[in-house]
């Protein structure tokens, strides 16, 4: 499973980036405008200078013609560029579009497998379902995962499942049971991957050891003079 980082902030990609588990970005308006007065474009660029994996920068446009004007503009700034596209009509129409001009697309804002469905057969090279949204409205997000995957499967699409909205570590591993291609996830979330109690435990036992073990061989070594 690839490890995406969802932000727009360079110190957490920067650092997500040192661990050497990430293997791109998604970033959408909304994480954009948390970062302040920056200029949008050249912002992604610089993600781009310091990620080697895909960098998913959003459309704003709703209608046809614009989402292709800023889909040529974003693929122009970096090679890792992908073109995050809505799943409305338009947006479907400017998936395939750019499939044709070679533009590589994530479709976000995905919330059901029939969605998933078209998308795909547009040429979407990323599907990106919301699982945490879909368990927002007391449904299921974790099941749109493996219905997708198990209808990419069915036809050999090329398509990766992207699992995004991921809230917590269990959607997480739920999402890599269900064979999704990518988890895109906020900084602190990926963070807590790394957590078990039981890891603090042995670590402090295995420190409080070693004190001990240097304590008693310091101590030896004073009797021997």
């Amino acid at each position: 499973m690839k490890f995406f980082v969802d932000t727009a902030n360079l110190e957490e990609i920067r650092e997500a980036n040192d661990m050497g588990v990430l293997d791109g970005v998604t970033t959408n308006p909304s994480l954009v405008k948390k970062e302040g007065n920056i200029d949008f474009h050249e912002h992604v660029f610089t993600i781009c200078d310091i990620v080697d994996g895909d960098v998913s920068a959003e459309v704003t446009a709703t209608e046809f013609d614009g989402m292709m004007d800023e889909a040529r503009t974003l693929a122009q700034i970096a090679d890792n560029v992908v073109v995050k596209i809505p799943l409305i009509k338009e947006g479907i129409k400017a998936l395939k579009a750019c499939s044709e001009e070679g533009i590589r697309t994530n479709c976000t804002l995905c919330f059901s497998p029939t969605q998933a469905l078209i998308a795909a057969k547009a040429g979407a090279n990323y599907i990106s379902p919301f699982i945490g949204r879909i368990d927002d409205i007391s449904s299921n997000g974790m099941e749109l995962i493996e219905e997708i995957c198990q209808i990419y499967d069915n036809y050999g699409f090329e398509t990766e499942v992207l699992a995004a909205s991921i809230r917590h570590p269990t959607h997480v591993k739920r999402a890599a049971l269900a064979g999704a291609d990518v988890a895109t996830m906020p900084f602190d979330t990926m963070m807590k991957l790394l957590n078990h109690p039981l890891t603090d435990r042995g670590l402090e036992r295995f420190l409080d050891d070693w004190e001990d073990y240097e304590a008693s061989r310091k101590a030896e070594a004073g009797m021997a003079k």
